[in-house]
């Protein structure tokens, strides 16, 4: 792997075994008992500048299980807060720390900060890219499937950084994406962009939340309003009323097909409760994933 873990456009086809190999090792070792103490006396950063409860247990947790310790850098703590340059807050913290993970709004920060940062940086999420979930979902589905070759998934809902994502990953391995977005709400263009000469065949957007169900193996879906994004809420609850993942389009997909949310959930919206707690939902398996995934990732890259 790169120095750094930005997006999922950066990885190599070894990379995501090395990561999945580790997470399953990872993963059987923390149920059996047998400890890690691979970062030990390593510490990781933690800048958030959007509020998170899956990125900020996993990766804390995870460092922890891994023998290093987690600091928690809010923006309104620290001098970032009060006008401190990326590039002096990069080269200041590389003399500190081990690692960087950010949470934050705009990608370019996320590069900025590797650029000039000796030490490796995660991407937590940005406003484009959300690379250690999808990374998290597809090692999910390994766990559940057998494997992601051959296999087609299905996103509903606003092309939000989770689908850009999703295109990145389907543009790197053998599975078939279809979305289903409002018009107006497509992913990223330049996401695409640089997706379709890979994956033109595998990468497909609809209009009909049924269409893209059509055969699915996996269901996905997220909020219609991301953090940001507050005062379109009742704007966009119009738009995407039909984007629903509910138990009509869950019968267009495959009878054994799974429904994955990246959670936060808000039931009756994006996705219906019966669906959500139903049994062909893996939405916790899919957020404990997170875990062991992000712990391969820093153990890799720390």
């Amino acid at each position: 792997m790169k120095k750094d873990l930005l997006s999922i456009h950066d990885l190599a086809p070894d990379d995501f075994d090395l990561i999945w190999e580790k997470a399953a090792k990872l993963k059987k070792d923390l149920k059996e008992g047998r400890p890690h103490a691979s970062l030990r006396g390593k510490t990781l950063g933690m800048i958030f500048d959007k509020s998170s409860t899956r990125t900020r247990i996993s990766f804390e947790v995870g460092m922890y299980q891994l023998g290093g310790i987690a600091l928690f850098l809010s923006s309104r703590d620290t001098q970032i807060g009060r006008g401190e340059t990326i590039a002096d807050t990069a080269r200041m913290a590389s003399v500190y720390l081990n690692g960087i993970m950010i949470r934050t709004f705009a990608q370019e920060a996320v590069e900025e900060f590797a650029r000039f940062a000796s030490i490796p940086v995660i991407n937590g999420l940005t406003d484009l890219l959300h690379p250690c979930q999808i990374l998290s979902d597809l090692f999910t589905i390994k766990e559940k499937k057998g494997s992601y070759a051959g296999i087609k998934v299905a996103y509903i809902g606003d092309g939000n950084n989770v689908a850009n994502s999703w295109i990145e990953a389907a543009a790197k391995l053998p599975f078939e994406l279809a979305l289903a977005c409002p018009e107006g709400y497509d992913p990223d263009k330049n996401v695409i962009a640089k997706a379709v000469p890979e994956a033109k065949k595998i990468i497909k957007i609809h209009r009909e939340p049924a269409v893209a169900a059509k055969d699915a193996d996996i269901l996905y879906t997220d909020v219609w309003a991301s953090m940001g994004q507050e005062a379109e809420n009742e704007q966009r609850k119009k738009v995407f009323k039909n984007f629903q993942i509910n138990a009509h389009v869950l019968k267009e997909a495959r009878k054994d097909a799974m429904v994955m949310h990246c959670l936060p959930a808000h039931r009756g919206e994006e996705i219906t409760a019966d669906v959500l707690e139903g049994p062909q939902s893996i939405v916790i398996d899919q957020a404990e994933n997170r875990l062991h995934v992000q712990k391969a990732i820093l153990e890799i890259l720390l």
